[in-house]
C-alpha cells in the first residue's frame, strides 16, 4: 500500500480528539478517553457507538461500507465519505484530522487483519501523536532517537517492531543494548519497567505497549512532554 499523504483537514482542532472505531470497547475505556479528549470523530461504523451513548460526533469519516442505517440518519449532516479503497478507514481519519493529540479507541482487539492494518498505518505515517487505547493496554510508536516514558515501576512494557529496527533501553528489567528487532526476528513482548521512567534509543518503526493504566504516561509521551 502506498503512503497516504495528509489531505485537507476535514476537522482541524487544537485540543486533542478521540476517534472512535468499530471494535467493541468498554463503556469505562470510553468514558477514560473523553475525559482527555471530549471532542470524537467516528470512523465508519464507530459512529453505530455514538448512537447508542447519544454523543454527537465533529464527523464521521471513511468509506461507509460499515455504517448502520440509523447512524447514516441520525449523523447525516456529519458524514464525510472517502471512497478510496487502497486506505483503511483509520488512516482515512488520521490524514483527514489534524490534532495536536488522538485518542483511537476500537482500533485494537477484533479482527486481527484489522489490527495489523492499524499498526502498519501508525508506522508508515509515523503518527507519534496518536495513542491507541483499548480495554487492556494503550499503544503508542516510539519516537526516534533518545526519548523517555514515564511508567509505573514493575507494569509491563513491551517494544515491539513493527518493522525492521535497532532499540537500546534504560530502566527495563530485561534491557536491550543496540539490539536488532524484527517482526519475523527478535522481539520484546513481555518485559516490565524497574523504575518509575524507561529510556528508549530507537531507530526504525517500534511500538511501545503498556498496561491501561499507563494512560497519562502514553499522554505525555504523545504530547512531546
Amino acid at each position: 500500500m502506498k503512503q497516504s499523504p495528509l489531505q485537507k483537514p476535514i476537522v482541524a482542532s487544537s485540543e486533542p480528539i478521540t476517534l472512535i472505531g468499530g471494535a467493541d470497547i468498554a463503556d469505562e475505556t470510553l468514558n477514560m478517553c473523553l475525559r482527555v479528549a471530549p471532542s470524537v470523530v467516528a470512523a465508519d461504523g464507530g459512529a453505530d457507538r455514538l448512537v447508542v451513548t447519544g454523543i454527537a460526533p465533529l464527523a464521521v469519516i471513511g468509506d461507509m461500507d460499515s455504517l448502520s442505517a440509523q447512524a447514516r440518519a441520525m449523523h447525516r449532516d456529519l458524514i464525510h465519505a472517502v471512497t478510496e479503497q487502497d486506505t483503511t478507514d483509520f488512516e482515512k481519519c488520521l490524514t483527514r484530522i489534524t490534532a495536536p493529540l488522538v485518542l483511537a479507541a476500537g482500533f485494537l482487539g477484533a479482527r486481527l487483519d484489522h489490527t495489523l492494518a492499524t499498526l502498519a498505518t501508525l508506522a508508515r505515517l509515523r503518527a507519534h501523536h496518536v495513542v491507541l487505547v483499548s480495554d487492556s493496554e494503550v499503544c503508542i510508536l516510539a519516537r526516534q532517537g533518545r526519548s523517555r516514558i514515564a511508567v509505573t515501576p514493575q507494569t509491563r512494557v513491551a517494544v515491539m517492531p513493527l518493522g525492521a529496527a535497532t532499540v537500546r533501553s534504560a530502566g527495563l528489567v530485561w534491557n536491550m543494548d543496540a539490539h536488532s528487532l524484527a517482526p519475523d526476528g527478535v522481539v520484546s513482548s513481555s518485559n516490565r519497567a524497574q523504575a518509575d521512567h524507561v529510556t528508549l534509543d530507537v531507530a526504525g518503526p517500534v511500538l511501545i505497549t503498556l498496561e491501561r493504566s499507563e494512560l497519562p504516561g502514553a499522554l505525555d509521551y504523545a504530547l512531546g512532554r
